[in-house]
């Protein structure tokens, strides 16, 4: 039996239509419109905070004519944003600290949302044995709590974004693959997936090519559910002091200015931070909302 090899040029382009597409749904609704707006600054921000950034978040002080420190400061001309209680820009910690946040938020989601997606494929696609040891996996991850043991692995290595990315993906792909699974159930006893195997289709390319398309809106529904899980869970790491110690981002921006006691006070110090975490999580939510209509159309609302 022969078959037809797609060229590679086709296969490419196939796939540039279908972002293309994704982005042209999302689009057609205002409010996951607004989140892509923001996700796209919040993106920005994370790729060239630190090059914007007037002062090193570490090194400078905000110093006055005279070249005294300007420690716990408003905003002023001197730094728009204020300064924290060591004198530092508050803008410049901000800027810099999106960039971690950006990398734990994109590569945890997307992570968690890709082994999610491809656990609950294979267990819902072979069925039998497969599935049991792949159920009985994540049952193993539910009932594994996932602060207490990031806390646990934490205590005994350095942190860094790189290893919170990992241990975020690795304890949260549990969510998406039940869905996934349940999904994939009901799309193998289809007709046409029925008929690509009858047709000399093998297990790979029918489970690829014809039943995950038909499953990806809950991919990308828990992709960007994801995403704001791992910004949340990276901002509550940082900010009990089990963050990346080289690098600012916001949740230690946050933990800083609690450990300086003006948490009540220096509100120019807590907002940008605080707003940061609280628009990028919300823009995320508000582009999964809109692949939750397309699984569930009973909660769709006029546009």
């Amino acid at each position: 039996m022969s078959t037809t090899t797609i060229p590679l040029r086709d296969r490419v382009e196939t796939r540039v239509d279908q972002v293309r597409s994704q982005v042209a749904f999302l689009c057609r609704d205002r409010l996951a419109l607004a989140g892509l707006v923001v996700l796209g600054a919040f993106v920005f921000v994370g790729l060239f905070g630190p090059t914007l950034a007037p002062h090193d978040p570490i090194e400078d002080y905000v110093r006055t004519n005279q070249g005294d420190i300007v420690r716990l400061s408003p905003p002023s001309a001197a730094a728009p944003l204020g300064t924290t209680e060591f004198g530092k820009d508050v803008l410049s910690q901000f800027l810099a600290g999106a960039r971690p946040t950006l990398i734990v938020g994109l590569l945890g989601g997307f992570g968690t949302a890709t082994l999610g997606f491809l656990v609950g494929l294979v267990s819902g696609y072979f069925g039998g044995w497969v599935d049991e040891v792949l159920m009985r996996l994540t049952d193993l991850t539910f009932s594994l709590p996932f602060m207490p043991m990031a806390l646990l692995l934490l205590t005994f290595v350095t942190p860094s974004v790189w290893l919170i990315t990992l241990i975020i993906a690795g304890f949260l792909w549990k969510m998406p693959a039940r869905v996934v699974r349940a999904e994939v159930l009901s799309v193998r006893e289809r007709t046409f997936v029925k008929s690509a195997r009858a047709s000399g289709a093998g297990h790979l390319r029918t489970m690829f090519l014809h039943v995950a398309p038909n499953v990806l809106p809950i991919g990308f529904l828990y992709a960007a559910y994801g995403v704001a899980w791992a910004i949340a869970a990276q901002a509550s790491l940082a900010f009990l002091g089990f963050g990346d110690p080289t690098m600012t981002s916001w949740g230690r921006m946050l933990r800083m200015v609690f450990e300086s006691g003006t948490i009540r006070t220096a509100w120019w110090w807590v907002l940008p931070p605080a707003f940061g975490i609280a628009a990028a999580t919300t823009s995320v939510f508000l582009i999964g909302r809109a692949y939750e209509e397309i699984i569930n159309p009973e909660i769709q609302t006029d546009r």
